[in-house]
């Protein structure tokens, strides 16, 4: 592997890590809510998912979304009512003036469980990894230990996207200190995550 194909891969691979998105709506909501270190923590949920997605690339196994509908039907209509689940939740969360009881209540296993789900439950995930990573392999060289190369960076890259947007919910916190604020935002993030969720329903099997 070149330098030069180092050199075009980090750049386009930031910029499809910062597309904003559920998971990446979610680091924000959950710095905003809890704290920069647990939403960067709990993202950990989302690069697991990730790793199982490349491996699955590598292995070429991820050929059996291109050619079976019925499964990318199965795990499209999943996702996308997990996503609507999760935004009837944000809609309705209740909201006080003081949230470090809430901050106790909540396991950062189940947060970052919840963005495993979340990223599992998106078949277009996978997909992007067999159209985005294959353009940056040669051929001609090892194969297996180009997939490492670039998954790798392209973990680091998704912690480092996780890291910004967990800044900006750590900065919004301020912002939307009054309970009613509080409401608001929340009810946009659950707008947004029901958007993606009935775009997902919706998706086509072609990427």
């Amino acid at each position: 592997m070149s330098l030069m194909t180092l050199l075009i891969f980090i750049p386009a691979c930031f910029a499809l890590n910062m597309t904003p998105g559920p998971n990446n709506l979610m680091a924000m909501a959950n710095a905003k809510h809890y704290s920069f270190r647990t939403a960067c923590y709990a993202g950990l949920g989302r690069l697991l998912a990730f790793v199982g997605m490349i491996t699955l690339t590598a292995m070429g196994l991820a050929t059996v979304l291109h050619t079976s509908a019925l499964l990318f039907l199965v795990i499209k209509v999943v996702g996308g009512f997990y996503l609507l689940w999760l935004a009837y939740q944000l809609w309705h969360a209740e909201v006080s003036a003081d949230e470090s009881e809430a901050i106790n209540e909540t396991s950062l296993f189940r947060l970052a469980r919840r963005e495993f789900l979340m990223a599992a439950g998106n078949p277009k995930a996978i997909l992007v990894f067999t159209a985005f990573l294959p353009q940056f392999i040669d051929p001609s060289a090892s194969v297996g230990a180009q997939f490492f190369v670039l998954g790798s960076l392209f973990l680091l890259l998704e912690w480092l996207a996780i890291a910004c947007y967990a800044y900006f919910g750590v900065a919004l916190r301020d912002w939307f200190a009054r309970p009613a604020m509080r409401t608001l935002f929340n009810r946009l993030c659950a707008g947004f995550l029901s958007s993606a969720g009935i775009g997902l329903l919706l998706a086509r099997k072609e990427v």
